[in-house]
C-alpha cells in the first residue's frame, strides 16, 4: 500500500476507491476496524456476532461504494451502514432463537485488510478486559434501554459530538441528548453497586 494513503483523508480515499483502488479500501478498513469493533461490541456484547457485523459493514461499503455522495463525510455514512448491518443481526439472531437453528458462521470470502477477532483477544481499547469493572460496566451497558445504550456508546465511548450522532441516527439533536442523560441515568443506577463496592464505602 502506498504510505501516502495513510495521510489521505477519508473522503480522499472514498474517491479513489470509487475510481478501483483496492488499497484505498484496505486503508479505511485498518483506520475503522477497531473503532466499529468497539461500537458493534458495546451494543450487542458478542464477539462472534460483532466480527459478522463488522465484516458485512465492510462489505457493504464496498459493495455500495459508487453511492457515496462528494460532500458527505464518510464516517457517518460508515456508521449509519454499521447500524443498519447490526439492526439485520439483531433480527437474525432472534429468528434463529425462535426457529432453534444454529447460525452458520463460516465467511463467504475475505477482505482485503479484515481480520477478525477471537474470542479470546481483548477489544482494542479495552486495557480493562477481563476485570470486573469492565465486566459490570458491559453488563450495565447491555441491560439498559438499547436506544439509549446507542446514543450512550457513541458519545462517551465513541467520543462523537451530539451533532455527529445526530446525523448518524437521524435524530434531532434535543433527543440525542435527552436519550444519553437517560442511559447514563440507568447506567449510573446500575453501577453505584459496584462504584460503593470499590470504594469500600457504604451507601448508608
Amino acid at each position: 500500500m502506498p504510505e501516502a494513503f495513510t495521510l489521505l483523508p477519508d473522503e480522499e480515499l472514498m474517491s479513489l476507491l470509487q475510481r478501483g483502488s483496492d488499497a484505498a479500501f484496505t486503508q479505511l478498513v485498518r483506520r475503522y476496524k477497531d473503532s466499529l469493533t468497539n461500537f458493534v461490541y458495546r451494543n450487542l456484547g458478542e464477539l462472534d456476532r460483532t466480527n459478522d457485523v463488522v465484516q458485512e459493514t465492510f462489505v457493504r461499503v464496498y459493495h455500495y461504494r459508487a453511492s457515496f455522495a462528494r460532500g458527505t463525510r464518510f464516517a457517518t455514512w460508515l456508521y449509519q451502514i454499521t447500524r443498519n448491518a447490526m439492526r439485520t443481526e439483531l433480527r437474525r439472531g432472534a429468528w434463529i432463537r425462535d426457529n432453534h437453528v444454529r447460525p452458520d458462521l463460516e465467511s463467504e470470502g475475505e477482505l482485503n485488510g479484515w481480520e477478525s477477532y477471537n474470542s479470546d483477544d481483548p477489544l482494542p481499547d479495552d486495557e480493562l478486559e477481563g476485570s470486573m469493572t469492565y465486566q459490570a460496566v458491559q453488563q450495565a451497558l447491555l441491560s439498559i434501554n438499547p436506544s439509549y445504550r446507542e446514543v450512550v456508546v457513541l458519545r462517551d465511548i465513541q467520543q462523537m459530538s451530539y451533532e455527529e450522532i445526530a446525523e448518524i441516527t437521524g435524530l434531532e439533536s434535543g433527543t440525542v441528548k435527552s436519550r444519553i442523560n437517560r442511559g447514563r441515568a440507568q447506567l449510573q443506577k446500575l453501577l453505584r453497586p459496584i462504584y460503593y463496592a470499590d470504594k469500600g464505602t457504604s451507601r448508608s
